[in-house]
């Protein structure tokens, strides 16, 4: 009699994580910062730039292109409260989807003066109404720049570079949160497409030594685009996790890439996904053949993943949706030890910390 699948609740996926090794900065050099071979146990304490030994002649590395943009902004309501939003997609003519941070919501119709309003060198928005999302927390909201320019001429003059909540180094001493650090290094070396609000952070570690290394084991590299956006951050709040409602994300895969898979499958190499957000681009295309277009694939353990033999990825945050997917994708019991080791190894967790290279599990 086979034995049912195992029921996973929320608390299956969290573990203990001292604040101190949430990376705060990134690493002195992009390839310095530390890999972990978790691909077997026990695991191995690597140096990124040693990736290309772990790979073979005919492996294929699949990146995600996207570009963060520059997507916080700061300004004022027309009462002269503060409020703070953060563009998530750019719609047409001018107009953009938002999270606000305010104390109290306006009312649509309200006019919001960012980086001081057009009276004082930056712009308008006004709001037009809320975004009938899975969750209610978009704005739809029309730009008004001084020279018709357009959203992103705006934010790349008046914003700031979107960093992760949990990157808290900016409100000590005042610091302004666009630091010079963070406009070179919260940005991979293959941005290429501007749309995304939060980086492809498993891509951050990629030199072009690296790059280079690989090419010379004749790892071969093709390119996908799937704009992350602010929700690969919401906190599973549903009673159970089937209950969890994924945030969508826009992707595109071009043909060069689906034509680099098949010779790839054909050579008998293995597909290499750099981070989630490659690992669900190429997966959301195994289940619909689309191409390009919105996904909000949700991959939880007892996935059947079509697509992706390994995958470089960061440590992401306790009982969160990307714990689900590298548990489906590695095994569960593997990857929660492969945590307490990092952990007790002291690696450095989340976007600007270490990385880690996953196998998948049989199975999976």
């Amino acid at each position: 009699m086979s034995t049912p699948p195992r029921t996973y609740t929320l608390g299956d996926f969290d573990y203990a994580l001292p604040p101190e090794l949430i990376a705060q900065h990134p690493a002195p050099e992009r390839s310095g910062s530390r890999l972990l071979d978790g691909r077997t146990w026990p695991p191995r304490d690597l140096i990124f730039r040693a990736l290309p030994t772990l790979l073979a002649r005919g492996d294929l590395l699949v990146f995600n292109d996207t570009r963060v943009i520059k997507a916080r902004l700061f300004g004022e309501k027309e009462s002269g409260g503060h409020v703070e939003l953060l563009i998530e997609r750019v719609l047409q003519e001018g107009e953009v989807l938002a999270h606000m941070k305010v104390s109290k919501k306006p009312a649509a119709g309200a006019t919001l003066h960012i980086a001081g309003g057009l009276a004082h060198g930056g712009f308008d928005a006004t709001l037009l109404a809320r975004w009938p999302d899975a969750h209610g927390a978009l704005f739809r909201l029309a730009l008004h720049g001084p020279t018709h320019e357009t959203p992103w001429e705006l934010m790349q003059r008046h914003g700031h570079m979107p960093l992760p909540p949990y990157i808290e180094r900016h409100q000590e001493g005042g610091h302004d949160p666009d630091e010079t650090e963070d406009d070179a290094r919260y940005q991979t070396i293959f941005a290429r497409t501007p749309g995304a609000v939060a980086a492809p952070t498993a891509a951050l570690h990629f030199d072009e030594a690296v790059l280079a290394q690989l090419a010379a084991r004749g790892v071969e590299q093709a390119r996908i685009t799937l704009h992350v956006g602010a929700g690969t951050f919401q906190p599973v709040k549903a009673a159970t996790i089937a209950g969890h409602h994924m945030h969508s994300e826009h992707y595109d895969i071009p043909a060069a890439t689906l034509e680099a898979i098949a010779q790839c499958r054909a050579r008998g190499g293995r597909v290499l996904a750099i981070g989630t957000t490659t690992v669900r681009t190429l997966e959301s295309w195994a289940r619909t053949g689309q191409t390009h277009g919105d996904t909000d694939i949700f991959i939880t353990p007892g996935f059947d993943f079509r697509v992706v033999d390994l995958l470089v990825t960061n440590f992401h945050l306790p009982r969160s949706t990307l714990m689900m997917l590298v548990s489906a994708f590695a095994g569960h019991e593997h990857i929660m030890r492969l945590y307490r080791h990092a952990v007790e190894a002291r690696y450095r967790f989340f976007s600007y910390g270490d990385a880690m290279l996953l196998q998948r599990a049989a199975g999976a």
